[in-house]
């Protein structure tokens, strides 16, 4: 009997499932009780099977030693999608199990059947739990199993696993995931339960594939399998596990369509802007609209984005260069926009900037700088010049006629002068504007095109037993049974000692508007059981797995804890000879904490989870810590799967004694545990903060957009327009929540408050420039309060009232001017014969008439171009405004900057 029970003892692994079946039920048919049938039918089957139905509670060997050996599989019948944030895999599998019932064999023949489908909760079952299922099996429930006449007992379920998977989705949408599914028995060690492989992996890979319906966005790949020796405890004890890993890959199709080739079009679209010539077109608009769409696209298309706050994906990357590149050639287009309306106001070029942009950069680029010629209107100047000295000849000198064709040329050379410098500029304006090129050739932005693709103790009552082993252990527990309403003391004044324990295997999510904190973690109480002690000698056994229900378990609960568990559920616990209880059990917990989020996304949690008994006193319930925190933070970490948005950085445990937790009914102990959890904030850093400061810096280059020659005010409705597409796109990175605003909102609205305080600054400019020559003459105030004070203030000092140069050579010639503009047609119509009688002959006649008119076409092109005394004082408020504003956004963008840094080296810094 001795050599068939060591038989029975667990095997090694590496044999093959068929042939451990023979070995190990094969020799237990000898070793087993027959269960006699009067006669040959299912109803006399069941009849006798009464005494193994009063056995359910412990498990099914006849001697204690005898490891019962469980055999699973599954078959992955649909994988139902990804929570990156979360880092959960969601499956449906069909889980099949079968281990040995040594008290249910029977013969065939005497009773008529070889198996028989009985009710599940009739037999005990093994508590096997997957340690990453994080939620409540939702799946349709199987009631039956399937009992066969050498006492094996098939148990099949359809299971959907909510499983933790560390996921890494920097590849995506080309990423491959490996996740684990670990069967173990949560409470049984290796001595009791050893969970063997009952099909090959290569065969429940291929079952999965022939009949997995979800033909969605997740792709099965491969199932393997593997034993995991976890490391031994005292005296040897370690629980086994088997691991399935899955690995899964995702359907990339949809993603390259609707994401990838999108942007590269739009990014596409962004280069051949260049070929837009700035100086006849606003590329700036052009620009500025195509990254409203491009900000559009993303809010459209964010759904299938993976929000995860553990690893940035490649392709958020990619976008986010994609928009760091449409605005730099934005920025580079305000650049050169302001040099070709500016740069005629602007001081020469500098030596270094002639020799570094203009020499190497362009010979670079090729467009070598350009060669300085002398121009006809420096010529026609000097010409100019030296009719002026001419002129200065005695009138009665020179004929008449000749001097009246100098003054004509003196004018019409100034006019030429002036259209000139308006159109051209100045040689150093040449300069500056050829800083920046001003052309591509479409040949040279193809190649470039094409090639960027190609690289792409106490006294306690002795339990008898009648025999050594379970069944007899069992019987004599009845009476402990039986007393399981009342705490197991002999003395009620005895308090009873609960230890408590766990370890924190995911930190699931926090809500903030609702401050809840959801955890996974798995729960430890030992207690002592007075009324239940025995010898084991007496009884065959040092421990043994009973129902928890047949026990008593103290009402310990979490103060913090908001809904029901719905973790696995576990129903055995173990009892020990010397009456000490061990209760094991996961536990999802969603538990209320004060959550701080003003430092978002830099922000640090610290909750609590505060254990103690609902209803009983110190004199009833003590509570202790079974192990320091510090070992629960450092074994939480090292088996944590969650790998999501937040970390855990440290835990402390303290034990409130009864003179600080007092209620009315009495005094109660309390453990509170304070945990330290993190958020990554690299998601956030790269989706909201630099896509804003982008934006901000955009509106921040804006100024220098001339006003006189741009639709600034167009510019930047744009560009608000596309900050609020944006702020759309990222409103569910953003925390909700009614206690406390975030700096991050803060932040985004003051940059909002500043893009709209642009916009109307700049309308007010607009009209400045426009209307200002119908306006009334600067108040004084005006003029102390902003052309002096802020005008120094923002080195633009108020300009030098300087009398106009122009000298008209005939003094009747406003008296004429007013005429010829007052009524052109009037004066056509009377004709030369109204002047009265020629004292001169016609030729000298006409050419006074025509250098009067070039005159006067001379004094409206000079008040077009400089405009009035008035008119300058009201533009020069404008641009001082301006000035004061754009030093406003320096300040503001600095600090802004320089305060995100600093809070984040410190958040990285802090342990």
């Amino acid at each position: 009997m001795a050599s068939e029970d060591s038989t029975l003892k667990c095997i090694h692994l590496s044999v093959k499932p068929t042939l451990v079946v023979l070995i190990i039920f094969m020799p237990a048919l000898c070793s087993s009780n027959l269960v006699n049938c009067s006669e040959p039918n299912q109803a006399s089957l069941l009849q006798a099977l009464g005494p193994v139905f009063n056995l359910s509670s412990i498990r099914p060997v006849l001697n204690t030693s005898t490891c019962t050996n469980v055999f699973t599989f599954f078959t992955l019948y649909g994988i139902l999608g990804v929570d990156e944030k979360a880092q959960l895999l969601k499956t449906y599998i069909w889980l099949n199990y079968w281990w040995k019932n040594e008290f249910a064999v029977w013969d065939p023949v005497q009773c008529g059947v070889s198996k028989i489908s009985l009710p599940r909760k009739k037999f005990w079952v093994p508590d096997i739990v997957i340690n990453e299922f994080m939620d409540e099996n939702t799946a349709p429930p199987v009631p039956y199993v399937y009992l066969y006449s050498d006492g094996v007992v098939r148990d099949a379920q359809p299971v959907k696993i909510i499983s933790s998977c560390n996921l890494d989705i920097y590849t995506f949408p080309f990423d491959i995931q490996n996740c684990t599914l670990t069967f173990n028995s949560y409470i049984h060690y290796a001595k009791d339960i050893k969970i063997l492989l009952g099909r090959p992996a290569d065969q429940i890979t291929q079952r999965s594939k022939d009949v997995i319906t979800t033909m969605g966005e997740w792709q099965l790949m491969e199932i393997t399998s593997n034993k995991i020796h976890s490391e031994e405890i005292e005296n040897g004890i370690y629980t086994d596990k088997l691991a399935f890993h899955i690995k899964v890959r995702r359907r990339a199709t949809l993603y390259v369509v609707n994401l990838l080739i999108p942007s590269c079009f739009l990014i596409t679209v962004d280069l051949f802007s260049f070929l837009l010539p700035p100086q006849n077109v606003d590329r700036s608009s052009f620009k500025m609209t195509l990254i409203l769409g491009y900000t559009v696209f993303l809010l459209i298309m964010n759904d299938l984005l993976p929000a995860t706050g553990n690893a940035i994906p490649l392709i958020n990357v990619f976008f986010s260069l994609c928009l760091a590149l449409m605005v730099a050639s934005l920025l580079e287009t305000i650049l050169i926009t302001n040099l070709l309306c500016g740069s005629a106001d602007f001081a020469p070029v500098p030596h270094w900037v002639r020799v570094l942009v203009l020499q190497f950069l362009g010979a670079l680029v090729c467009l070598p700088q350009k060669t300085k010629k002398a121009k006809d209107s420096d010529l026609k100047t000097g010409t100019v010049v030296a009719k002026g000295k001419a002129d200065e000849k005695p009138p009665g000198a020179e004929n008449k006629a000749v001097q009246q064709l100098r003054n004509l040329s003196k004018d019409l050379q100034a006019i030429r002068l002036q259209v000139e410098q308006q159109l051209n500029g100045r040689p150093s304006s040449e300069e500056w504007i050829q800083c920046c090129p001003l052309k591509v050739k479409p040949s040279k932005v193809l190649f470039i095109f094409v090639s960027l693709l190609m690289h792409a103790q106490c006294n306690s009552v002795m339990l008898p037993c009648s025999q050594p082993d379970t069944p007899s252990l069992l019987v004599a527990l009845q009476p402990v049974f039986k007393l399981r309403p009342i705490r197991p003391v002999m003395n009620s004044s005895t308090a009873t000692n609960v230890t408590i324990d766990f370890i924190m295997f995911g930190i699931l999510g926090v809500d903030e508007k609702a401050q809840l904190l959801t955890t996974f973690i798995w729960q430890t109480l030992h207690w002592k059981n007075e009324f239940a002690t025995w010898d084991p000698e007496e009884c065959g056994a040092q421990w043994i797995t009973v129902p928890r229900k047949l026990l008593w378990v103290p009402d310990v609960v979490i103060n913090e804890f908001m809904e029901k568990n719905s973790a696995p559920f576990v129903p055995y616990s173990y009892l020990y000879s010397d009456g000490v209880v061990l209760d094991a059990q996961p536990v999802r917990v969603v538990s209320s904490c004060r959550l701080d989020i003003y430092l978002f996304p830099f922000d640090i949690q610290n909750c609590s989870l505060s254990f103690n008994s609902y209803l009983h006193g110190r004199e009833a319930i003590q509570l202790d810590i079974h192990t320091s925190a510090e070992e629960i933070f450092q074994y939480s970490r090292e088996v944590m799967t969650t790998m999501g948005e937040w970390e855990l950085i440290g835990m402390t445990a303290k034990k409130l004694e009864p003179s600080s937790v007092i209620d009315n009914s009495g005094h109660y102990v309390e453990l509170r545990f304070f945990v330290s959890v993190r958020r990554r904030a690299t998601l956030y850093v790269v989706n909201l903060l630099i896509p804003s400061c982008f934006l901000i810096t955009v509106d921040l280059f804006s100024f220098m957009l001339p006003p006189k020659n741009v639709d600034r005010s167009l510019f930047k409705m744009t560009l608000i327009l596309g900050y609020t597409v944006f702020l759309i796109i990222m409103n569910n990175l953003l925390p909700i929540t009614g206690e406390t605003i975030p700096l991050l909102n803060v932040f985004l609205s003051l940059c909002l408050g500043l893009m709209v305080a642009s916009l109307l600054e700049t309308i007010l400019i607009t009209n400045l420039i426009c209307g200002s020559a119908h306006y009334s003459p600067v108040p004084r105030w005006i003029r102390v309060l902003v052309l002096q004070i802020l005008g120094k203030l923002v080195c633009l000092p108020p300009k030098p009232r300087v009398k106009k140069d122009t000298v008209f050579q005939n003094p009747a010639v406003l008296e004429i001017l007013e005429m010829k503009f007052a009524s052109p047609v009037a004066e056509d119509s009377e004709g030369p014969e109204e002047k009265g009688p020629l004292s001169e002959d016609e030729a000298l006649q006409e050419l006074e008439n025509l250098s009067n008119d070039l005159q006067a076409i001379r004094l409206q092109v000079e008040q077009q171009l400089n405009g009035s005394q008035s008119s300058e004082e009201w533009i020069q408020v404008g641009f001082i405004i301006d000035r004061l504003l754009f030093i406003l956004y320096i300040l503001f963008v600095t600090v802004s900057f320089m305060t995100i840094i600093i809070i984040w080296v410190i958040f990285y810094n802090n342990p």
